[in-house]
């Protein structure tokens, strides 16, 4: 069955249960549901009609690495073509680099109808928002100059590298050095691993974010830089220039996100090293970082309820078809669909309650942002501010477990033909379940 985008029950709880309706009628928000409903109705008929479709064909195919060149599944690059050409992968910028700058809430619903469409798909453009954020937060004017108008329109796409195969989640373990070059530019050096997106034949450049350690820099987290390393380098008319010296050079076999392409990078194995810009001060790198980690935290969230979302609509689909047995309260003829069963029920109405719940803590998460960043007072703005400090890593938590929950729950409704590959139900449990990991 296809998926159908919530889009009622999203706009009813961003009217009834946000700060959007009062931040618009104090001007704070130059919008209307006027236009936010169509904005809705628009993605999810996006979602639905383009990025749906290619969800299982891309399961089927996985990416593939061949000298160092990473070629995604059929179709990716040309939804991924058609969504930037949208213009919804610039939604939540500032304006000033060309993007929309709508309010968190918003963009967070859009991200849901992505993720629920395909999470393999979806996971670029959150990337690539992230780096976004950091980059109009913590980047000089030049390096905001240089990318983020590109990104923002969707021409190039960004990365997060965080992990190395000796740190794993421990920042402070991080090998990768940079060595400044004498001219502005610094020499990077190291690999990482697990990078989502690092390679891939979607954009026309990758924007990686990488943290790295000065040759004096202090040790542990407090001597962690973070720079910008693209794939090509730009050249002063922003048109690309020569290939930089970061290449994949392997490429993971997963559990699940098959389309999504996730790398192990090499960074100056040519010898000199691959060419890197300083975002925000030296030895700062963890606190720039940590804008996008932050951004990363909700929309990782926003995924779980993605695919709970999904795996519910899959599952409530299948009961009603499937027909087993006899049920109290079915008076048709045959046997009964198992939408009828108690237990069936009961697993129905768990993955109902808990595919409520997540979204609603995600979208307040979001709200708290929305109002830390654009309530007139400064009070409000601060405790608004605590407000999305205390929820961010509740409803990063509580949604990816969701939706391993939902999706596990959803494999058992289907029965045993939730074990075969070919109801759909398996992925969503595949793909769902590195997001209590991220």
């Amino acid at each position: 069955m296809g998926y159908r985008a919530p889009v009622e029950d999203v706009s009813f709880f961003l009217k009834t249960c946000t700060a959007l309706p009062a931040l618009m009628e104090q001007g704070l928000v130059e919008l209307s549901f006027d236009v936010v409903d169509p904005v809705l109705e628009e993605a999810a008929k996006f979602a639905q009609a383009v990025i749906e479709p290619l969800d299982k064909v891309a399961d089927k195919e996985h990416c593939r690495l061949k000298d160092g060149v990473v070629t995604t599944p059929t179709g990716w690059r040309e939804a991924y073509e058609a969504w930037a050409g949208a213009g919804w992968g610039g939604v939540g910028a500032e304006e000033e680099f060309g993007g929309q700058n709508l309010p968190t809430t918003i963009t967070s619903a859009l991200t849901e109808f992505w993720n629920s469409a395909s999470p393999a798909f979806a996971l670029g453009g959150v990337l690539t928002s992230g780096a976004i954020e950091a980059l109009t937060v913590h980047g000089s004017a030049e390096l905001q100059k240089t990318y983020l108008e590109k990104m923002v329109a969707g021409q190039w796409m960004g990365t997060m590298n965080l992990t190395e195969p000796q740190a794993g989640s421990d920042l402070a373990a991080l090998r990768a050095k940079a060595v400044p070059h004498g001219d502005g530019t610094y020499r990077i050096f190291g690999t990482k691993i697990f990078i989502s997106y690092g390679e891939h034949d979607v954009a026309d450049n990758i924007v990686h974010l990488v943290l790295a350690r000065l040759p004096d820099a202090p040790p542990g987290t407090r001597g962690i830089s973070l720079f910008v390393v693209p794939k090509f380098l730009v050249n002063a008319d922003g048109s690309l220039g020569a290939r930089n010296d970061v290449y994949a050079t392997g490429l993971e076999h997963k559990l699940g996100l098959h389309g999504s392409p996730t790398c192990t990078m090499s960074f100056g194995d040519g010898g000199e090293g691959a060419i890197g810009w300083i975002i925000g001060e030296e030895n700062k790198g963890l606190a720039c970082m940590f804008t996008m980690m932050n951004n990363a935290r909700l929309a990782v969230g926003v995924q779980g309820v993605a695919v709970a979302e999904r795996a519910t609509q899959r599952a409530f689909a299948y009961a009603k078809d499937r027909r087993q047995g006899k049920a109290q309260g079915y008076n048709g003829e045959g046997m009964a669909p198992i939408v009828f069963h108690p237990d069936a029920k009961r697993m129905l109405l768990a993955t109902r309650a808990e595919t409520a719940a997540s979204p609603a803590i995600c979208l307040m998460t979001a709200d708290a942002l929305d109002r830390a960043r654009r309530s007139a007072d400064p009070m409000a703005r601060s405790a608004a501010l605590a407000e999305a400090g205390l929820l961010t890593p509740v409803a990063k938590a509580f949604s990816s477990d969701t939706g391993i929950t939902v999706s596990s729950i959803g494999v058992q409704v289907h029965g045993g033909m939730g074990y075969i590959e070919e109801t759909g139900a398996a992925q969503h449990y595949r793909d769902d379940r590195i997001f209590a990991i991220y």
